[in-house]
């Protein structure tokens, strides 16, 4: 059985809670890779972009004619072996990126990364997030006997106004609604903050 530290308010430690079993999953670092390499493609978006030869203005006219000039025989100015024509087989801005991501492989993976980071200490609970004000100095002193100087990720179970407004102007501390959190985001940062009603009822 997995166990996870648990903080009160004042980032004091209260005790012990054991990590769901229904979270606990083998580490499957293929199926990781996998589904993190398709969010990002999924996230990219295609800038890069060449003009081939039927998109470069000009050269509608063939430069000279077929036969009787001495030269090599051209169609257009425009055409991918002269200066300023098109380019081949250049990037565009058409490519689609698109990986599909099975719902049952994303959850799994997810899980995968949150049971390794338990076991190895990374996963740290909060008995509740809920702040008296939205103040950075505040936060940052609690967190601040919780926490090493690696980066964390603070998850609550839906829209903490206070947590997002103290949390913003930490440089290495990412406020995360649980809908918003992915397996990129676990293994993103160094350590994962809940607050307990999150792991108590997930998956409920």
């Amino acid at each position: 059985m997995i166990k996870v530290k648990v903080y009160n308010s004042n980032g004091e430690a209260s005790g012990e809670m054991d990590f769901p079993k229904v979270l606990e999953t083998a580490w499957n670092p293929s199926l990781v890779h996998q589904v993190v390499n398709a969010l990002l493609a999924n996230r990219r978006k295609p800038v890069a972009h060449t003009k081939g030869r039927g998109d470069v203005r000009g050269g509608g006219k063939k430069p000279w004619k077929q036969k009787g000039t001495g030269r090599s025989r051209h169609g257009s100015i425009r055409s991918p072996l002269w200066k300023g024509g098109g380019v081949t087989f250049g990037p565009s801005n058409e490519k689609i990126y698109t990986q599909k991501i099975n719902k049952q492989m994303a959850k799994k993976a997810f899980l995968s990364v949150l049971s390794k980071k338990a076991s190895e200490g990374e996963v740290k609970v909060f008995e509740s997030f809920e702040l008296a004000n939205h103040k950075t100095k505040s936060l940052a002193a609690v967190l601040r006997k919780v926490i090493s100087h690696h980066s964390a990720a603070l998850v609550a179970p839906a829209k903490n106004k206070n947590l997002a407004m103290a949390s913003r102007n930490l440089a290495r501390v990412t406020y995360l609604p649980l809908n918003n959190l992915s397996v990129h985001d676990l293994l993103n940062n160094k350590e994962v903050l809940f607050e307990r009603s999150v792991l108590e009822n997930y998956g409920k």
